[in-house]
């Protein structure tokens, strides 16, 4: 299969061809003009050559100096970018004795190194006048000792000021440092103090907290012997001694004592209902309640310091004697001392946390501080390098000197003879040679600047795939002749090899979604071969037992139905829209391909829109639809008026056609756009027409004689064979000039048209 880029040539080359003649003129013209105008043979002119040597550095006291010479060893890579720069250029030109033109010094002037000798650059100066070369060179090699000079001394004095730039940056570093360490620790000095005796405090309180605690363990050991001894707890040893040294309640207690004897005894002879055992117990309950009330006043509190007792309790609580009242006051101090021991345990413990608390908050200064001290260090070392560098390049600008001397002086190199011109009977031909192989590549630059249309079939592949439309099928350019070398613009033959290719088309077409039945095929514009996809889809059909109908509704252009051996009714242009009415009428047979019938235009006709709108047209394709298995409808292209989009209407979809080499990709784009972006219509994809693909013919078919329907022997080869009958021409054509055997449009013959079903 041809590559795509010689398609893109070949169609250049149809299109800009003239550029071979031309270029082949212009560069004999151009060859013979350069043969005329060669210069004579002039005077010879003479090479001067010196050589330097790169010195290694003299030892120097500043560092920078001899890194700077020892850099300039490496002038040697770039010695011409280094050396021969405008400045030395232009010192030279302006010698006293040379007063020259830099530009021709810097033409003729070199310097080359040699891989034998790295130490060693070449200095070559070539010159018409042989005194004045070898002074040129002369003046040059030592204007080319000073440049290496100067070049050291100029990176010197880089340095310098690079250094001299950075410094004062460095100054307000250090200074910004040490300001910033010294607010740091004016800032944390309480906070240092305060770090330095907190420990001491903190320490000191949990002494006291132990002697506390130590203070608490004795009393609570001297109060559970106490507690032991009386049988009393504190708050009962409290109760207990108040009561009994209170005077009151001992009266009482006495009253009481004497007035049970009584009753006791008064019991023995009395009745209790008597008056005065009456009296008797009314006395008790009196001391009774004034027992209780003395022993809730001498307590305290109202009972809230000790529980209340009843008066047996009381009684008995009030009787301790003096021994065990010192006992119990003794367990009751011991008890508030205790108490007071714990709240000072309590504070001690408040005052410790506080100052934990506090010792944490503090900041971590230290670390902060160590850092401020190493950064002000780390500037500090800073400032001090560059000052040192900054000495150190100012004392190497002093004892720079450069990293050339002459190893050999200049002298005659060599003598160069002008060659002699070259003779015009090679500079023609050679010119010629090379305008057509310039006028050649012209035509692929032409053919790439000012391709409109899409070149190659890849081309149209990648654009069609960008916008995500389906590819129905790739048809082939078909070369099929019949016996007479009549070019015929159909696949009419049984075994042609193309009609596999169609084949694949009409299947692919079978198995989108919609499943369509009757499809519009049309293109964007002319020459793209929407007739013969058209005509060979619906043989195809034919050919694969489908009953298929082809309505040829381009009526804008003249009808291809002759191509068939069909002829369009004459009288059709008089009553278009009766012609369209009468369906069985207007459908005729087409003869030699069975199950093929077709509806010819009478195109083409003025007023094509209005038949194309009418409801005639309309109940056409929809009776076709009820009759056949397959309608194909064969409408003008969109480029030229809106007839397939009235005829879409009618169908189940279009097929756009298309052509590489014919195809414009912005024309191409507005018809997808249009046909995919409206609701009304309905793209089924895309077709590739005119493809140049390798099929191989079949041998033509045996020739048998039969007869025609007028009783007339013809060659079946020719009728229904046509020895490989192929489709439109190479130029685009839809099959207009359609020929018989004998050069003349064929003739309908008897019975042509279709019986009424």
């Amino acid at each position: 299969m041809t590559s795509p880029l010689i398609k893109k040539y070949k169609l250049a080359f149809e299109k800009y061809w003239l550029a071979i003649p031309i270029g082949l003129m212009v560069g004999a013209l151009g060859g013979g003009g350069f043969a005329v105008l060669q210069e004579p043979q002039g005077l010879p002119s003479y090479k001067f050559q010196a050589v330097l040597r790169i010195t290694t550095p003299p030892v120097t006291i500043s560092e920078t100096g001899t890194s700077i010479q020892a850099q300039s060893q490496q002038l040697k890579e770039n010695a011409e970018e280094l050396l021969l720069t405008g400045e030395v250029l232009e010192t030279v030109a302006d010698h006293p004795k040379i007063q020259i033109n830099p530009r021709e010094l810097q033409k003729e002037a070199s310097i080359r190194d040699n891989s034998r000798t790295p130490s060693l650059l070449y200095v070559s100066f070539t010159w018409d006048n042989r005194s004045q070369g070898r002074q040129i060179t002369e003046v040059l090699v030592q204007e080319l000792i000073q440049q290496s000079r100067r070049l050291n001394t100029s990176r010197l004095r880089s340095i310098i000021q690079t250094l001299n730039e950075r410094l004062p940056k460095v100054v307000e570093e250090l200074r910004k440092a040490e300001n910033e360490l010294e607010a740091f620790i004016r800032q944390t000095e309480f906070a240092e103090i305060k770090r330095t005796q907190l420990p001491g405090s903190i320490t000191q309180n949990e002494q006291q907290q132990r002697q506390l605690e130590l203070q608490i363990e004795t009393v609570a050991t001297q109060m559970a012997s106490l507690q032991r001894q009386l049988g009393l707890n504190p708050d009962q040893a409290y109760a207990s001694a108040a009561l009994s040294a209170d005077p009151i309640i001992q009266r009482l207690r006495g009253q009481l004592y004497e007035l049970e004897s009584q009753e006791l005894l008064l019991r023995q002879t009395l009745r209790p209902d008597n008056p005065q055992m009456v009296e008797l117990r009314r006395q008790l309950a009196s001391s009774e309640n004034l027992l209780t009330a003395r022993a809730a006043e001498v307590i305290g509190g109202d009972g809230l310091a000790a529980p209340l007792r009843s008066g047996d309790q009381i009684r008995k609580d009030s009787s301790l004697d003096p021994a065990r009242q010192a006992i119990a006051q003794e367990l009751v101090g011991l008890q508030t001392q205790k108490e007071t021991l714990e709240k000072e345990l309590a504070v001690a413990k408040t005052i410790a946390a506080e100052l934990k608390q506090e010792y944490a908050g503090l900041p971590n200064t230290q670390a902060e501080r160590a850092r401020l001290e190493q950064q002000v260090v780390l500037t500090k070392q800073f400032y001090d390098t560059i000052q040192a560098k900054l000495i150190d390049a100012q004392t190497a600008e002093a004892e720079t000197v450069g990293n050339l001397n002459i190893a050999q002086p200049p002298r005659l190199a060599d003598t160069i003879v002008p060659p002699a011109p070259l003779p015009i009977l090679l500079l023609l031909p050679a010119g010629a040679v090379g305008g057509t192989i310039l006028g050649a590549a012209a035509i692929f630059g032409l053919g790439m600047v000012f391709a409109t249309a899409m070149q190659t079939v890849e081309d149209i592949q990648a654009f069609v795939s960008e916008r995500e439309v389906q590819i129905l099928g790739i048809l082939p350019f078909v070369e099929e002749w019949d016996a007479f070398g009549v070019e015929v613009p159909l696949m009419l033959s049984r075994h042609s090899p193309y009609l596999d290719s169609y084949e694949r088309f009409r299947s692919t077409l079978r198995q989108v979604e919609e499943k369509p039945k009757v499809v519009l095929v049309t293109s964007g514009d002319r020459q793209e071969g929407k007739s013969v996809t058209a005509y060979n889809l619906a043989i195809a059909s034919a050919r694969a037992g489908k009953r298929t109908l082809l309505i040829e509704a381009d009526l804008r252009n003249p009808s291809n139905a002759h191509n068939l051996k069909v002829v369009p009714d004459p009288d059709s242009t008089l009553e278009p829209l009766r012609y369209y009415s009468q369906i069985s009428d207007c459908i005729r047979l087409v003869p030699n391909i069975e199950n093929l019938y077709i509806v010819p235009s009478f195109g083409p006709y003025e007023y094509a829109a209005a038949v194309v709108e009418s409801a005639e047209m309309r109940l056409l394709i929809q009776d076709a639809r009820q009759r056949f298995d397959f309608v194909v409808v064969d409408a003008s292209a969109l480029n030229l008026c809106n007839d397939p989009l009235i005829l879409e209407r009618y169908t189940d979809g279009v097929i756009l056609v298309t052509r590489a080499g014919y195809t414009i990709s912005d024309h191409l784009a507005d018809k997808i756009d249009l046909l995919e972006e409206s609701e009304d219509y309905s793209l089924l994809g895309i077709v590739i027409n005119a493809e140049e693909m390798n099929i191989q013919p079949l041998p033509p078919p045996a020739i048998v004689e039969t007869p025609d329907l007028n009783g007339d022997l013809e060659s079946e080869a020719i009728l229904n064979e046509g020895n490989g009958t192929h489709a439109f021409p190479r130029n685009g054509h839809n099959g207009h000039n359609g020929h018989n055997g004998n050069g003349k449009a064929p003739t309908p013959r008897p019975g042509e048209k279709s019986t009424k079903r």
